[in-house]
């Protein structure tokens, strides 16, 4: 990129909302709460969200796999941020891309419907492997 295009490149994000994706994608964590042959549970647990004034974790993960058939059937995903802070308009970002880096890191690269629940941030996206 030369000295010209680099003056036209605009930033879309805003710096600060940037650096918080950064803080809490890096401090994410995630503890297993249940297993079966079908599915899984996770807790999601984020330095920035909680749930309720205990503190709880900010939300958790559902895991649903098909393992008796045709391997052309997504996993279902659904992620629920109990942290009601994370419905605000605002972080719509920051709700996607932690998203995206969860589905990245518990399911990987296979085809994945996600659902995700966060207030007015709640959406639906398909992941699927070239």
């Amino acid at each position: 990129m030369n000295e010209n295009e680099k003056h036209k490149v605009v930033e879309v994000i805003d710096p600060v909302l940037k650096e918080r994706i950064h803080k809490e994608v890096d401090g994410l964590k995630f503890t297993k709460n249940f297993r079966s042959a079908t599915a899984e549970e996770w807790y999601i647990f984020l330095p920035g969200f909680a749930a309720g004034p205990a503190g709880s974790a900010a939300g958790k993960a559902l895991i649903h796999y098909n393992l008796y058939g045709n391997r052309d059937i997504f996993i279902h995903t659904t992620i629920i941020f109990d942290d009601r802070a994370m419905g605000e308009p605002k972080l719509y970002r920051l709700v996607y891309a932690l998203a995206d880096e969860i589905v990245n890191r518990l399911v990987g690269y296979a085809d994945t419907l996600l659902s995700v629940h966060a207030g007015e941030n709640s959406y639906e996206a398909e992941y699927r492997s070239p």
